[in-house]
C-alpha cells in the first residue's frame, strides 16, 4: 500500500485518538455517492480486520479495506485548515473529475473496475 501521510495529518490521527481513548488507526475508503461517484470516508480503527491493509507512516497508523485500496494507491493524507474549517483532505493521482461542491469525484480508468467499488 503506498498511501502517504503528512506530518500534520498523522498529528491530527494521533491527537484525536489520545482525546478518544481508543483505536488503533484512522480507517479510511471511499463509497459511491454523490453526483461525481465516489466520496471518501473516515472512522477509526478499533481493530484490524480480515483484508484491511495497515499503513504506518509519521507514527500513524492508516487502515483500508481491500476494496478502496486501488483507488487510494499513491494518495497522499493531509490536515488542512482553512479559517474555521479543518479537514483531512487527500492529493489523489487516481481522481480524474470532481463535482463542483467538491464532495464527490470520479476515478480515472476502467468504467468495469468503478462499478466493482
Amino acid at each position: 500500500m503506498t498511501i502517504s501521510l503528512t506530518d500534520n495529518a498523522a498529528k491530527q490521527i494521533q491527537t484525536q485518538l489520545a482525546k478518544r481513548g481508543r483505536g488503533v488507526g484512522l480507517r479510511v475508503g471511499i463509497k459511491k455517492v454523490g453526483c461525481s461517484g465516489f466520496a471518501y470516508t473516515f472512522d477509526y480503527a478499533d481493530e484490524i480486520k480480515a483484508g484491511d491493509q495497515v499503513s504506518e507512516n509519521n507514527g500513524a497508523k492508516l487502515v483500508v479495506d481491500a476494496e478502496s485500496l486501488g483507488f487510494l494507491n499513491g494518495a497522499k493524507l493531509d490536515f488542512v485548515r482553512d479559517g474555521l474549517k479543518q479537514t483531512f483532505k487527500f492529493e489523489n493521482p487516481n481522481v480524474d473529475a470532481t463535482c463542483g461542491c467538491g464532495e464527490s469525484f470520479s476515478i480515472k480508468g476502467d468504467a468495469d473496475a468503478t462499478a466493482k467499488a
